[in-house]
Formats: structure tokens, sequence, C-alpha cells
């Protein structure tokens, strides 16, 4: 066997691993890097393999960092299938024509500016549909001779809603032959109590495993617990209402803000905050809602309003904008009010509308609740800059800024140990992935400390004999 990780090796985003087993290729997501517009951009159009050669993808989960690039593995001749939970796929179904679209639009919009020079889009909204022709739903717990003398095993991460860890039992002589390697990636591991979805639940099997492949996006970092993300929210929920402002929360539209709602749901059912209108102003997060309500066999049955509640998600309070026109509107409301949009680092999307009418009244607060690489709008308010670029134009921030970190869908560094030590016996070998410089190192000593005997931190296109 051999493992080359092409993505997410040496930084967060982009996840694309190949592992080569005999004859076979098995690719491990096919995710977009994403960042910086042109050096992103230059990542992406590079495909570095040849894309007839692969029998299979294997997807984790349905973030685009972890699927966006798989419209373009189907552009450029990829013929097989694509292996992931029902809920990936549904969700996949709606995130990755949306990718598409979001390019296209971006591409006409800069060219109108004059931009002359521009590179086509990697793909259109009608490429991504076309990738769910090649998809494979598969249930946790369901093993599936993915390739000859190769199964696969599903087990739920706890990540978003479909997010799964892969297990690869592969059989010693091809098909037919006893199972004597296992490979684990762990795709992204998730919280222990996190609302909505199920704990996180490590593939374990009857022995170590022989190689790991695990994230490790927050192995230095110690979370907020979940219950204390809630009572935060509550508290500042409170406090902006009491003096009449509003309150922007950049989410990203998947899970995260699933998430809120659902937290507000529960807030206002406990009569922990006031009855003030909740806006969701994001066409995805629109639809990504409805695919939730697809999917209640994915839903932590131990929580309180998922046995209480027929519908998580709709409550007198919240309202869902999908038109240009309703979400302008927003701008001119006036009194209290919670406004929930897109993205979730405030780099794009109908937030920056939102923003630039909003961070100027002190009355009002910017509420970040995920992650913010260093060089985003969503970073530079959550350090405090007092003037911020928004469309072009510098704008004054007099809005309050405040984070809750106990939203965050990736286990923190307790919550990846115990992930590992829910392996069993600790693995033969292990590849860190995912995760920027200093997390890289946090997790390869994590592993080391839990009695891993050999830990690699590989680079991208840097190949290893397993």
């Amino acid at each position: 066997m051999r493992l080359t990780c092409w993505g997410a090796a040496g930084e967060v985003t982009g996840s694309m691993h190949l592992l080569e087993i005999g004859p076979r290729r098995l690719l491990l997501d096919a995710g977009l890097f994403q960042g910086r517009r042109e050096e992103a951009r230059r990542k992406n159009e590079h495909f570095p393999l040849d894309v007839h050669d692969l029998d299979a993808v294997v997807v984790s989960h349905a973030h685009i960092d972890h699927t966006g690039r798989l419209p373009l593995l189907v552009k450029l001749g990829f013929a097989g299938p694509i292996f992931c939970t029902p809920a990936t796929r549904d969700l996949a179904s709606v995130m990755l024509p949306d990718s598409g679209f979001i390019q296209e639009k971006d591409f006409e919009f800069l060219k109108k500016r004059g931009h002359n020079h521009l590179a086509e889009p990697l793909y259109t909204a009608h490429d991504a549909t076309l990738v769910a022709d090649h998809m494979v739903s598969l249930p946790y717990e369901r093993p599936l001779d993915v390739v000859p003398g190769v199964r696969l095993t599903y087990t739920d991460a706890g990540h978003m809603l479909g997010s799964a860890s892969v297990a690869l039992d592969v059989a010693d002589g091809g098909a037919g032959g006893r199972a004597t390697r296992r490979v684990v990636f762990s795709g992204d591991i998730g919280r222990w109590g996190l609302p909505i979805i199920r704990d996180p639940k490590p593939p374990r099997g009857s022995g170590p495993a022989d190689v790991l492949i695990v994230e490790s996006t927050y192995a230095n970092r110690v979370h907020e617990s979940p219950v204390e993300a809630q009572a935060m929210l509550a508290e500042h929920v409170n406090r902006v209402a009491k003096r009449g402002g509003k309150i922007f929360i950049p989410a990203f539209a998947i899970e995260r803000a699933q998430e809120l709602i659902y937290e507000l749901h529960s807030l206002e059912r406990d009569h922990a905050i006031p009855r003030i209108p909740i806006y969701v102003d994001s066409p995805l997060a629109v639809n990504a809602t409805d695919v939730f309500r697809l999917h209640p066999e994915a839903f932590d049955r131990s929580e309180r309003l998922v046995r209480e509640t027929d519908d998580l998600f709709r409550f007198p309070l919240v309202k869902y904008v999908r038109s240009v026109e309703e979400s302008k509107a927003l701008n001119g409301l006036r009194g209290p009010a919670i406004i929930i949009a897109a993205s979730g680092m405030a780099e794009s999307g109908r937030i920056l509308h939102h923003l630039r009418n909003g961070v100027g009244d002190s009355r009002n607060l910017v509420l970040i609740v995920g992650f913010q690489a260093s060089y985003t709008l969503g970073h530079k308010l959550q350090e405090g800059d007092k003037e911020v670029r928004i469309y072009g134009e510098m704008v004054p921030v007099r809005a309050g800024v405040a984070t809750i970190g106990g939203y965050s869908g990736h286990a923190d560094r307790n919550e990846l140990k115990r992930w590992v030590e829910g392996l069993g016996e600790p693995p033969r070998r292990a590849f860190v992935v995912h995760g920027e410089t200093e997390q890289l190192q946090a997790m390869a000593a994590l592993l080391t400390s839990l009695g891993v005997p050999r830990v690699d931190i590989p680079k991208p296109g840097e190949p290893f004999d397993l």
C-alpha cells in the first residue's frame, strides 16, 4: 500500500488523500482549497491525478473543503462510484451546485468590472449536478466491498449531519482473502454533546489500526462546552435585545446555521431569551435545513428538544429568507433582531450587506461562532479592528464583537484524545493532516504520548509506503 496526501497536508482545507492498494486506487475526499482567491484558484485548478486511473472515491462528509472538487473530477472524466452516507449525498446535492453557481456569478461580476484575464469557473452548477449520478450511499455500520479486497465501513464522526469516519479493511491476497490490514481515516471529528447530531463513534476494530490518517484542526485548544456555549448565547441575546440592537451572526450555511436555529428554539421554549425575530438569510442554509428534515434518523434521540418536537427548525420567531428583496429589506429593520447569514468567515454572501449597514451602530453585536482564518473580515472584526473594508469601502466599527468557541464542530485537544483512545489499541502508524503547523505538531505529540510508535506529518504530494 501507498499513501499520498494531495490536500489538507500542512494546511486545513482541500482534503484529498490517495490510497494505492496493489493495482487499486482509492481517493479519500476531493475537497476545494479555500483561502486567498488567487492562491486557492491556483491549487484548485491543478488536479494532480489522472482521474481515469481512480477506481472509487470515498467521501467523509459534505463540507466543501472535502467534496468541492468532485464536480471537477467528474468533469475531467471520472466514471467510477463516489461512496458517502445518505445525508452526505443529499447535502452535497445542494451544496455542490451552489458552489458552481457562485463561481459562475463571481466570474460574471469580475468580467463586468473589466477583469479581462480571468480564468473560467472550475465548474458550473450544471457540472455539479452530474456528481449525484455517481454517488452510492452507504449507511453507518454497513460494511461494503468498494473494490475487490477492500471493505468500507462508516461510523458516525459527530461533526455534521451525515459525517463519517472511514475504516477500510484490506484483504490479504485480494478479493476473498483474509482481512489483515486496517486503514482508518478520521474525516473531521466532531464533539461530544453538540446539538442535533449524535456523538462521535470511533471505528474500533479487533486489533490496532495499521494506519491512521487523522485531523488536527484544534489539537492545541480546549473549547467551551456546548452547555456553556448555550448560556453565553442567551446572555448575548438578552443584553443586545435590552438595548434595542441587532445581532449579526456570520454562520456556515451547513450545520452551524442549523445548530444556532436549534439552540435559539430551545432557549425560546425555556423562556430564556426575549421573543425577538430571528432571520435566516441564506438560500443555501434554507435548502440545507430542508435536507436536515429529511434525516431525523441521524438526530440524537437523547436530546430533549429532539424528543419533544416534530420540527426542530420551525417555531414562531424564525423566518427563512430566500429572495434578494427580502434580504435587502432587513437593512431597514428597527428594534432588536437576530440575523444569521453566510458566509461563516464574513468573506462573501449576504452577511456583508448586513455588516456594512450595521457595524457602525454601537447597539449592535457581531457574534462569531466559528473558525476565522487570519486574512478574513471575520478575523479582523474578532481582533478588534476599528475600521474594516467592506465592498471596497472603509467602514467604522462601533458595534460590539464577541466570540463563542463552544459551537465549533471540530473536536478540541481533549476530544481528539478521547477519539483516538476510543479506537482501542494505539494505531501502528499515524499521519496527521487537516491543520496548521502548530496544530499538526500538537497532534503528533499527542499521538506519541498515546503510544503510537510512528507519526508523520505529510507534505503535499509526498508518497509513503505503508
